[in-house]
C-alpha cells in the first residue's frame, strides 16, 4: 500500500505556515540566465483551505481541510521560449548521472505538433522528469531551489480562496474568460496568458495545457488524508502514475473543475519508436505542460540536491 508522505524540512523543504486567505497580489520577475527570458512569480500567502470536493468524482473525496505553506508560483505555464533556454544549455551534458544536471535528449520529431512554439506558446509533451529537471538546472545556475507544485498546492493556488468548482465560482458559462478548452481550442494549445487570471493573479490554471505536479497519483489519497493535514504530497516511488491538474484545451468543462484530479499513463509514449522509451518526452502527452514553484523558506544547497537525487531517482 502507498503511504502518505508528509512534506517535512528534509523531504519538501516548505517554511511554515500562516494562515491568510487573501493576500494582495505580490509579484516579482527573475531572468533566466545566459537569455532575455524572464519568469514572472507570484507569491502565495500559505492558509487553510478545503481540498477536494464532496459532490465530485470518487478520487476528489472526501474533501479535507488543508493546510499550505507559502510559496512564489509563476504566473504562467512555462514556455517553449523558456524551457529552451534549459535545453539549449552547451555546458549540460545528455545522460550522464554524474553530471550535476542531465540535458534531455533531442526530440526526434517535433512534439509541438505545429501547435506554436516561438512567442509565448506553454512548453508540451515531457515527462515530469523533464520538467523536474528544469527545476534543478535553475537551481544550479542561481542557488534558488525550484520544484514543482504539490496537489495541495496547486490545488490551492487555483482556488485562490474561492470554494466553487472554478476558482471564480460554479457557473461553467464563463469558463470561457479564463481558460482554452474543448469549447474553444479549436482543438490547440495559445499562447499562455491571453485569458483572465484567477483572483491570485494566475493565468491559464483552467485548461491550455494540464500541468504535473511532484505527486504521485494515489485514487484514495484524500481518504487517507487527516483533517488540518499540513503541506501533504504522495511522494513519488514508481514513474507511472503521477498527479496531472487543471485540464487542457482537449477537455470538456468538467475536467477543468479546481478538484478534478487526472493521471499519466504509460501509453502516454505509445508511439516512441526508441528502445528503451524515452525518459524525457511523450509522443502521446502533447496536452501536459508545467509550471513551478519556489520555496519562501530555502533549503540549503545540500538538502536541495538531495531533494533533486531523491525525486529524480524513481
Amino acid at each position: 500500500m502507498k503511504k502518505i508522505i508528509y512534506i517535512t524540512a528534509y523531504t519538501l523543504l516548505l517554511q511554515g505556515f500562516c494562515f491568510a486567505q487573501t493576500p494582495t497580489i505580490k509579484t516579482e520577475e527573475i531572468l533566466l540566465p545566459g537569455s532575455n527570458q524572464k519568469l514572472k512569480l507570484v507569491e502565495i500567502t500559505g492558509g487553510k483551505f478545503m481540498m477536494g470536493n464532496n459532490m465530485g468524482k470518487a478520487n476528489e473525496k472526501p474533501a479535507k481541510q488543508i493546510q499550505v505553506s507559502g510559496f512564489w508560483m509563476c504566473a504562467y505555464e512555462i514556455t517553449h521560449d523558456q524551457y529552451n533556454v534549459f535545453f539549449r544549455d552547451e555546458n549540460l551534458s545528455q545522460g550522464s548521472k554524474l553530471d550535476a544536471v542531465t540535458r534531455p535528449t533531442a526530440q526526434y520529431i517535433d512534439l509541438s505538433w505545429n501547435m506554436g512554439k516561438d512567442g509565448g506558446y506553454p512548453m508540451n509533451s515531457m515527462s515530469v522528469d523533464a520538467a523536474m529537471m528544469f527545476c534543478k538546472w535553475l537551481h544550479t545556475q542561481t542557488g534558488v531551489f525550484y520544484r514543482l507544485p504539490t496537489e495541495a498546492e496547486w490545488e490551492y493556488a487555483c482556488r485562490a480562496g474561492n470554494n466553487g468548482s472554478y476558482s471564480f465560482g460554479n457557473n461553467a458559462s464563463m469558463l470561457s474568460q479564463y481558460a482554452w478548452f474543448k469549447t474553444n481550442s479549436k482543438g490547440k494549445y495559445q499562447k499562455v496568458g491571453l485569458k483572465k487570471s484567477n483572483n491570485w493573479g494566475l493565468f491559464d490554471m483552467h485548461g491550455n495545457v494540464a500541468e504535473w505536479t511532484m505527486d504521485q497519483y494515489d485514487s484514495s489519497y484524500l481518504s487517507k488524508l487527516s483533517d488540518g493535514a499540513v503541506d501533504p504530497v504522495s511522494f513519488p516511488i514508481s514513474r507511472y502514475p503521477r498527479s496531472i491538474r487543471g485540464g487542457s484545451y482537449l477537455d470538456d468543462a468538467t475536467t477543468l473543475k479546481s478538484s478534478n484530479r487526472s493521471y499519466s499513463v504509460s501509453n502516454w509514449n505509445k508511439r516512441d519508436p526508441q528502445i528503451p522509451k524515452s525518459r524525457w518526452w511523450l509522443t502521446d502527452g502533447m496536452f501536459v505542460g508545467f509550471r513551478i514553484v519556489r520555496p519562501i523558506n530555502q533549503p540549503t544547497a545540500e538538502e536541495a540536491e538531495k531533494f533533486y537525487k531523491l525525486y529524480l531517482g524513481n
